[in-house]
């Protein structure tokens, strides 16, 4: 089973778009392990966004993510990053295929809802520096049978 940081930046919180990223989820067979209401700290924000350090977009994005509140999620399933990458859509909103989070609420790049990691590994990576282990859920709905072919 794969884990995923999914965040709920401090556009979607502001448009109360909360319920409609964890509903999407939800249906679509992933799993729910842990999820926070928060404030992001600088610290946080530039240990996340460290690899976009130096670029002319970076001050403007430390100061996006700590503008307002966040919802952080661990959300877990089979392939779990690829699936929630294409609920989500193409990072650009104009990319974004018809159905995603992005294309039916964004617009601009700068403003587009959410962020899911990009691979397996990053998955893991950020988990971990969002979440304690003890802030993080195991466990199995009884519907999972019928998700997954496990």
């Amino acid at each position: 089973m794969e884990r995923s940081l999914v965040l709920v930046k401090p556009d979607g919180v502001q448009r109360g778009l909360v319920g409609e990223v964890i509903t999407r989820l939800e249906r679509r067979g992933l799993l729910l392990a842990g999820a926070k209401f928060m404030q992001v700290s600088r610290e946080l924000a530039e240990e996340h966004y460290a690899i976009h350090k130096g670029k002319a977009f970076y001050e403007g994005l430390i100061a996006y993510i700590t503008s307002a509140p966040v919802m952080a999620m661990v959300w877990e399933g089979p392939s779990a990053v690829a699936a929630i990458r294409q609920t989500m859509g193409a990072t650009r909103p104009l990319e974004a295929a018809p159905g995603t989070v992005r294309h039916d609420f964004a617009l601009e790049v700068g403003r587009n809802l959410t962020h899911a990691s990009d691979s397996p590994e990053n998955g893991e990576k950020e988990v971990a520096l969002w979440f304690k282990k003890e802030e993080l859920v195991s466990w199995e709905r009884a519907t999972d049978k019928w998700i997954f072919e496990i």
